[in-house]
């Protein structure tokens, strides 16, 4: 499924795996550089601004989130408070293991690993293995 597909961009050669939503917003954009592999059942969405480089692989069912509710106080139901917007940028040639969760306003470096089921909750630096929830750096990779 594909929303607001005039602010989505695909390179060449890019792979979507089946029940897989590219949700793009009004503004904004969506941009999934080229050779990319992304697996079946993954969440994406772009309100905040999502860029994807090239040849990343995306293992199934991962979800990138680009905005959360801010704090209102308890006069404020969550769900009415005000949101907030932050920008996710997956690198070139990174790795996001089966179902990990990137929150908004990360970056993931390039050439970086992120183990299976991980919240990644702030940046992982370019060729570190990263896992938990929260991620954390557990080594660098060779480069």
């Amino acid at each position: 499924m594909v929303f607001h597909p005039e602010n989505i961009r695909l390179g060449k050669n890019v792979y979507v795996g089946h029940q897989s939503i590219l949700k793009g917003y009004y503004r904004n954009l969506m941009a999934i550089g080229d050779d990319t592999w992304i697996g079946q059942q993954c969440f994406f969405h772009a309100a905040g601004g999502l860029t994807i480089g090239a040849r990343v692989g995306v293992g199934p069912a991962v979800k990138i989130i680009t905005s959360h509710h801010r704090e209102a106080g308890r006069q404020v139901p969550i769900l009415w408070s005000p949101v907030a917007f932050a920008a996710v940028t997956i690198e070139d040639e990174a790795d996001l293991g089966m179902g990990t969760i990137i929150l908004p306003g990360v970056t993931i470096g390039k050439g970086a690993q992120i183990g299976a089921g991980s919240v990644v909750t702030r940046d992982i630096a370019p060729y570190c293995v990263a896992m938990g929830a929260p991620a954390r750096v557990v080594r660098e990779r060779a480069q």
